[in-house]
């Protein structure tokens, strides 16, 4: 008994169904390296900006803080002789007037006022902390001066060890950073442009599964992923020594559990968006907090105790959390588990929100 022969166009279907992965794979990289502006965004713009901050906060000797001695009293010129002999110190002996607008206009951070007694009044702006730094250094300095003697004697060790700079804390933040804007710009823009066009509407009505389309821009995604990785950290690494002290495999299991969250939060921005304006303000308004409270320049416990809860629970936060202990602790899966958790959290609910509210149409 002979087999039934298919039917031409199913054997077309079933073979357009078995490529159709690939060539829409094939296709998310073409729309990619054709956009100069999204190749700059993604390799070149991370690595300027760990240029720029590693040479702005580059190991240097310690800062001289400028001070301010008030002229017109016997005392001041004694007093500008004993603080010029100070290290860490820059002295003007300036009027009263040009001190105080000195200080107001943060050319000074500290103005020494001699009394009619003996002592002295320091102004500062306590909340500046090179204000509070010049306190203490000046009042250290006139107090050697003036003869004292320390009851225990101390001595200095200098440690600089890498790991501990903020080029080594910010490039973590960068990474992080990058995973989240590749994940949420990388779909959002390109679905919403594809519904735009009417695209996605002809892709539907064709054999493409729609998963398949979907899937395509995570395994363009991953290809990218690893591309990132070994630019921004190599990179770091090479020009900086910024420490890897963790498994690299782990590094890669978090930043592609991330870049998959964040995929799942653009598709959710991007599922229902029609125009590239509705999508933009969505994905500014979800980005820019964790811009500001997750930590990517400065450490997001600088925060009130009562926001971090929220904080923490960010996805950028988390992210960036397990790069850094990955990176800079050599911390193991155990300690990055939590961290992981709350990802991979974001994942399933961002992904399930989508798939149930993707408009094709």
């Amino acid at each position: 008994m002979t087999e039934p022969t298919p039917h031409p166009s199913s054997r077309s279907k079933a073979s357009w169904r078995d490529g159709s992965l690939a060539q829409l794979t094939l296709v998310r990289f073409r729309e990619f390296y054709r956009e100069p502006e999204a190749v700059f965004w993604t390799f070149a713009f991370p690595v300027i900006l760990a240029l720029g901050l590693g040479i702005a906060f580059r190991n240097k000797p310690a800062d001289v803080i400028a001070i301010a001695v008030v002229r017109g009293t016997p005392r001041s010129d004694s007093l500008y002789a004993r603080l010029a002999r100070a290290p860490g110190l820059k002295v003007e002996l300036l009027e009263a007037a040009a001190a105080a607008q000195s200080l107001r206009t943060g050319d000074v951070a500290l103005v020494v006022v001699p009394n009619t007694l003996d002592g002295v009044e320091y102004r500062f702006d306590d909340t500046r902390p090179e204000g509070r730094t010049a306190r203490f250094l000046t009042d250290d300095a006139l107090q050697r001066a003036a003869g004292r003697r320390d009851p225990v004697g101390v001595s200095e060790r200098r440690v600089r060890e890498k790991g501990s700079r903020y080029i080594d804390f910010v490039i973590p933040g960068l990474l992080g950073m990058n995973i989240m804007g590749g994940g949420i710009w990388g779909l959002g823009f390109a679905i919403v442009e594809a519904r735009r066009r009417n695209l996605l509407k002809r892709l539907v009505s064709t054999p493409m599964r729609r998963t398949q389309y979907l899937a395509s821009f995570l395994f363009s995604r991953f290809a990218f992923l690893i591309l990132e990785l070994a630019v921004v950290v190599g990179c770091a690494r090479l020009l900086f020594g910024v420490p890897v002290r963790g498994s690299v495999l782990q590094l890669l299991a978090v930043a592609v559990l991330a870049a998959l969250a964040f995929g799942g939060l653009g598709l959710l921005i991007a599922s229902r968006a029609r125009t590239m304006e509705g999508v933009s303000g969505l994905m500014n308004m979800a980005m820019l907090p964790m811009w500001v409270l997750s930590g990517v320049f400065f450490s997001s416990s600088n925060f009130p105790k009562v926001a971090q809860p929220f904080i923490q629970a960010l996805p950028l936060t988390a992210t960036i959390n397990a790069l850094r202990a990955t990176m800079l602790q050599g911390a193991g899966w155990a300690a990055v588990a939590p961290s992981l958790a709350i990802v991979a959290a974001w994942l399933v609910v961002t992904f399930s929100l989508a798939l149930r509210l993707f408009r094709w149409r």
